[in-house]
């Protein structure tokens, strides 16, 4: 996981690195955060509050993220949740007009790989 000189995962924007979502909770690591690390393959760095299109987007990919599966503590997502997607699923849906708006604070700078901050930042939140 990338981290700042005091260890501390860093957002986008360059601060410390926020919880995206406690309820649902969250993240790769099911930390509340979008972390970054090696075990993660599919970059689940980037905080966003999902929507029915991305949602609908998602499944139609082959991952239905609105059906619960108790076993691995997962309840099902709805529009308004706040979820770590993939880095490149937000891309491709991006790319399609289904890309649910991001928390940039709860993002982290892995993303910046992907794309950069100034078209983030026209899906953001999060800014005055």
């Amino acid at each position: 996981m990338k981290r700042d000189s005091d260890g501390i995962p860093k957002n986008v924007l360059g601060g410390a690195l926020q919880p995206c979502s406690e309820r649902p909770l969250t993240g790769f690591y099911r930390d509340g955060c979008c972390s970054a690390g090696p075990e993660d393959l599919g970059a689940h760095v980037i905080c966003t509050q999902v929507t029915q299109d991305f949602l609908d987007f998602s499944a139609a990919r082959g991952n239905d993220l609105t059906t619960p599966h108790p076993e691995f503590g997962f309840p099902g997502l709805k529009p308004g949740d706040r979820w770590c997607v993939c880095a490149l699923r937000w891309v491709e849906a991006l790319a399609a007009g289904a890309a649910p708006p991001i928390v940039l604070n709860a993002t982290h700078e892995a993303m910046l790989e992907y794309v950069p901050l100034a078209k983030l930042k026209l899906h953001a939140i999060d800014l005055n």
